[in-house]
């Protein structure tokens, strides 16, 4: 039988915070066995369009990526660039190749102070009107300084975007299938790469072809708007709202189990209502309707989750992705591909490369789970980066060792790295701190891509290419390390069980 939320559960007395955090996972384990097993009933097509909308905030993320590097060659061209102003210093390329990514930090700073008043509905709306008015502010820029400020404001949107979009999407789908479907969102980033590299190649020739890429983007800013309007809350975030004062809870334990069931697709029923039920009791166990302290993010559950977290998204970057990427089309010209001569053709290929191998970690994440594509793909990672390092010392006259190599690390980061850095640490915050906690993470991992993309080219001066490549397979190894001894497994789990069996 459901328990009745409006009549809080007994909290347990204890004496430390150690203690008490034990007994509250004895006293809801049966609270979470009772539900969390029963696999969730919902239609397919009911279940892809809470994902589809806000994954299109990945795929703007992506096309950022992809055009900017045409753009920035059209910007540049006296004859193509359109303005008077095109003969730009490396530090104002900079500023427009870097300034949608100094955005993301601020934004996913930001999210740590709104995320959780807004909501992740609200924040996915206020991200896609940031990128609608950052890539039109973008395209229609009479002066540098108003370019780079809507690279800013896109950027904005993407730090609201990459920390809301795996929350809403982790928090609405059936857990026989989130792994999937957060993993997709991957796999839109990596479309949305392919597109602006597609795009830049179609608009490099034009005059003014910069604008055209960047405006581009702007209808599918106003379909994730118009999708995120429609689509309803999340059931999770409106019962974490009602148990911390700021509604009613019969009410808003009504509402949850409308969007709930809008969500599955299906009439509402008596295991959606126990599910609500299981997800108020935890909430209630869990002294939900306390204030959160900033010091409570580093503290208990929430600092092992942080741990896990931030230390995925870390080494996501610091194995040397970008850095790796840099060096491809020189490896792909050296090896005597044709295509290499230009750039526009090598992205292309990469990108291609790098949604086949996207797409098939989507299929096999929630059958294989998530520990099994992170330790062979760090595995292959490593091998990669120790092979791109013979090849710049020993194996010069092989340079089809530099293409294996490579394709062997794109095709490995995108089993695992790529999708699964992003759906573990939308699965492993506790629900009262997760849009904190996630803002964290985003912020780390936009923070240590920065930090990589700067420290490249001084790292390469002082110690070389070889060695360099070196020291970020030896960084693959430990973190090879850490997830075979921090990383837990997740696969099939509900949010709740996440919570109370692997923290």
């Amino acid at each position: 039988m459901a328990s009745d939320p409006e009549q809080p559960l007994p909290k347990p007395i204890s004496f430390s915070d150690e203690v008490r955090e034990a007994e509250l996972d004895i006293a809801r384990e049966p609270l979470i066995n009772r539900v969390a097993h029963v696999e969730e009933r919902f239609s397919v097509c009911a279940a892809i369009l809470p994902f589809l909308f806000p994954a299109l905030g990945g795929l703007l993320y992506g096309y950022d990526i992809g055009a900017t590097s045409g753009a920035t060659i059209s910007l540049e061209s006296p004859s193509l660039s359109g303005t008077s102003w095109y003969d730009l210093s490396s530090l104002q390329v900079g500023l427009v190749v870097s300034g949608s990514l100094y955005g993301a930090l601020i934004g996913s700073a930001m999210a740590f102070t709104v995320a959780d008043y807004l909501g992740r509905r609200r924040e996915l709306i206020l991200s896609s009107l940031l990128y609608l008015i950052g890539a039109l502010l973008t395209a229609s820029a009479p002066y540098f300084a108003v370019l780079v400020v809507g690279r800013f404001i896109y950027g904005f949107g993407i730090g609201l975007a990459m920390h809301a979009a795996p929350m809403y999407i982790a928090e609405t789908a059936p857990s026989q299938i989130r792994g999937t479907l957060i993993s997709l969102k991957e796999f839109f980033i990596v479309m949305g790469m392919l597109l602006g590299y597609i795009f830049g190649s179609l608009f490099v020739d034009l005059v003014s072809g910069w604008r055209y890429v960047y405006a581009a983007s702007a209808p599918i800013c106003v379909i994730m708007a118009i999708g995120m309007w429609w689509l309803p809350p999340s059931p999770r975030w409106l019962l974490l709202c009602s148990v911390q004062g700021k509604g009613s809870i019969p009410e808003t334990k009504e509402f949850a189990v409308s969007c709930l069931c809008r969500l599955r697709g299906k009439p509402v029923d008596t295991s959606t209502v126990n599910q609500v039920d299981l997800i108020l009791a935890d909430l209630a166990y869990a002294d939900e309707e306390k204030n959160i302290s900033f010091t409570e993010i580093f503290q208990g559950k929430c600092l092992k989750a942080m741990t896990i977290g931030c230390g995925l998204v870390i080494f996501q970057q610091v194995t040397g992705q970008p850095s790796v990427l840099y060096y491809a089309a020189t490896i792909l010209q050296s090896a005597g591909f044709s295509a290499a001569s230009d750039a526009t053709r090598v992205s292309v290929l990469l990108g291609l490369f790098k949604l086949i191998m996207t797409g098939i970690a989507v299929l096999v994440v929630d059958k294989l789970g998530r520990r099994p594509l992170l330790l062979g793909g760090v595995t292959g990672i490593a091998i990669s980066l120790f092979l791109l390092s013979s090849y710049y010392t020993l194996l010069k006259a092989i340079p089809a060792v530099a293409v294996v190599a490579l394709l062997l690390y794109v095709g490995c980061y995108q089993l695992s790295f790529g999708p699964i850095g992003w759906l573990m640490i939308s699965e492993i915050f506790p629900l009262r701190l997760r849009g904190r906690g996630l803002s964290i993470a985003v912020l780390v991992n936009f923070g240590s891509n920065a930090l990589v993309t700067f420290a490249f080219s001084p790292l390469e001066a002082w110690v070389g290419t070889a060695i360099l490549f070196a020291g970020f397979g030896v960084i693959a190894i430990a973190s090879l390390l850490f997830i075979f001894f921090k990383v837990p497994e997740t696969k099939g789990l509900s949010l709740e069980e996440i919570e109370a069996k692997l923290l």
